[in-house]
């Protein structure tokens, strides 16, 4: 799923801040009051994390979400992030092309 919205300047308070339109928070009410934070990746682009608040957190994905945010600095450092191509993919099969597991190594979910 990947909409885009507009967004404009405006002033809140003493502050500065962005105003989304209704129509984001009508098609993503999992946001409303949600806190998140903002990324400067270069001079003219940022991103912009948005995290819900859920009503439950168990160990699983607070683990995942930690992993993932370590993923995304790592990958965000030094602008070399780079977009997963039909080519990486195509040599990735051919990577894996012909490999089978033999049922005999898995035993209760591990591998010996």
């Amino acid at each position: 799923m990947s909409n885009s919205y507009s967004i404009r300047s405006t002033k809140i308070g003493n502050s500065a801040g962005f105003r989304l339109p209704a129509e984001f928070y009508r098609e993503n009410p999992q946001f409303a009051n949600a806190d998140g934070w903002i990324e400067v990746l270069s001079e003219d682009t940022a991103i912009v994390r948005i995290e819900p608040k859920s009503k439950e957190d168990d160990e699983d994905s607070v683990l995942m979400r930690l992993f993932l945010d370590f993923a995304m600095t790592e990958a965000l450092k030094n602008n070399t992030l780079q977009p997963y191509t039909t080519q990486m993919s195509e040599a990735a099969h051919k990577l894996i092309a012909g490999v089978e597991l033999d049922d005999d190594l898995l035993e209760d979910g591990e591998i010996y």
